[in-house]
């Protein structure tokens, strides 16, 4: 006999099987009957030519979530198949929704960031600094958006009077990349603007989706101007905030990067000035010290001081000359003595005598030899002089004593 279960056991056993085999299914349909609760959560059904499906989006997954969904859209839900016991129905509670065609775009859309990237439009170092201090600012967006309310807002309170020259265009739908490209190219053509504003508001993925055109990004790059790219609110990323010199997470924030707030600038300045009239007052201060210390003194004493110098200076030259006669006064008569040593005056007053021949013929005489008996000869001694007669001759060995 087959089993018999209970309505409460089936239903639970069903659930269970379905949530193994169904625990997470990507169901694409058409949004109908759709209500936002006060709680939060989101009840809807998706249908196709042939069946309807019951759909539950609780809170906790739509906040998530940047647009909400209208009763004819298209849309590819991600989630799980539960039983609701009470009632005997089953639901498709859904954790992610989608526009149909959704996966395929951001499919061309990442092979897009990858072609730019690889060609170096997102590369940091082709990006270009913005102006500290702009004289103008172009914006290229819609006339008639928040946008351009809150950059002139932010403009006119951070820096009153600063020129802003706008060139109106769509910025979402059908041509608006054209659009925005042709801004661009007028603002540039103009050449008045000294950096640029480029964005919009938040919206869906498909509002902003125009600034994920590829020639959008090429002209951006092209730019002869640096461009702040402003597009939706801060999680939204487009090729256009990768492409410019700058992003900015909202237009207001755009608005307070191109421009410094002028309260602040004139609080340097006055800073500045002060600084500046300090230094000058403490450079004037040392100098009128250096003045007051300088003693003017009188020619009459600058000439007596000359005076007094010259006659130093002369008493040294006089001092030094005196040192230096007698130094070569001591030095003569010590190379004096050792000549008067050698003289032979000075043999001759130790009682030695100098012979020469009488006849002057042959100097002094060196040996008995060159005499002979009888010959005259003249006697040099050591004070006055005679002559003689040689009456003998004697020779005398030098060893005899």
């Amino acid at each position: 006999m087959e089993e018999v279960f209970s309505v409460s056991v089936f239903t639970r056993r069903l659930k269970q099987a379905m949530a193994v085999e169904f625990g997470r299914v990507s169901v694409e349909g058409e949004i109908s009957n759709f209500t936002a609760h006060r709680s939060g959560h989101w009840y809807f059904s998706i249908k196709d030519s042939g069946a309807t499906l019951s759909c539950v989006m609780f809170r906790g997954n739509n906040q998530r979530m940047r647009w909400q969904p209208q009763v004819g859209d298209q849309v590819v839900i991600v989630g799980g198949i539960d039983v609701y016991a009470p009632h005997g129905k089953y639901n498709l509670i859904a954790r992610q929704m989608m526009p149909a065609g959704a996966g395929d775009l951001q499919q061309q859309l990442e092979a897009l960031k990858r072609k730019l990237a690889a060609e170096g439009l997102f590369d940091p170092n082709r990006k270009r600094p913005l102006p500290s201090m702009p004289r103008a600012i172009g914006v290229a967006t819609s006339a008639t958006g928040a946008a351009l309310h809150d950059i002139i807002k932010v403009l006119d309170r951070r820096f009153p009077g600063i020129t802003v020259y706008l060139a109106p265009c769509r910025v979402q739908g059908e041509g608006a990349a054209n659009e925005i490209i042709g801004a661009i190219r007028r603002l540039c053509e103009h050449g008045k603007s000294e950096v640029l504003i480029v964005g919009r508001g938040g919206g869906s993925q498909e509002d902003l989706f125009c600034f994920n055109d590829e020639r959008l990004a090429r002209a951006i790059a092209a730019s002869s101007i640096p461009i702040v790219s402003a597009v939706g609110h801060e999680v939204d990323v487009s090729i256009a905030d990768l492409v410019a010199d700058v992003r900015a997470a909202t237009p207001s924030h755009a608005a307070e990067i191109v421009v410094p707030e002028r309260e602040s600038i004139l609080l340097y300045v006055d800073d500045l000035g002060e600084r500046l009239l300090a230094g000058m007052n403490r450079s004037i201060g040392k100098r009128r010290d250096a003045l007051d210390a300088l003693v003017l003194r009188h020619p009459r004493r600058k000439v007596m001081e000359g005076r007094s110098r010259n006659e130093e200076l002369g008493a040294r030259l006089r001092l030094a000359m005196t040192r230096d006669l007698k130094a070569k006064g001591a030095r003569v008569q010590q190379v004096g003595g050792r000549l008067e040593a050698l003289s032979p005056l000075a043999v001759l007053s130790r009682g030695y005598a100098v012979v020469e021949c009488a006849s002057g013929s042959g100097g002094a005489v060196r040996s008995a030899d060159d005499l002979r008996v009888g010959q005259g000869i003249h006697i040099r001694l050591g004070s006055g002089a005679l002559d003689a007669d040689v009456t003998a001759l004697q020779r005398i060995d030098v060893g005899d004593t």
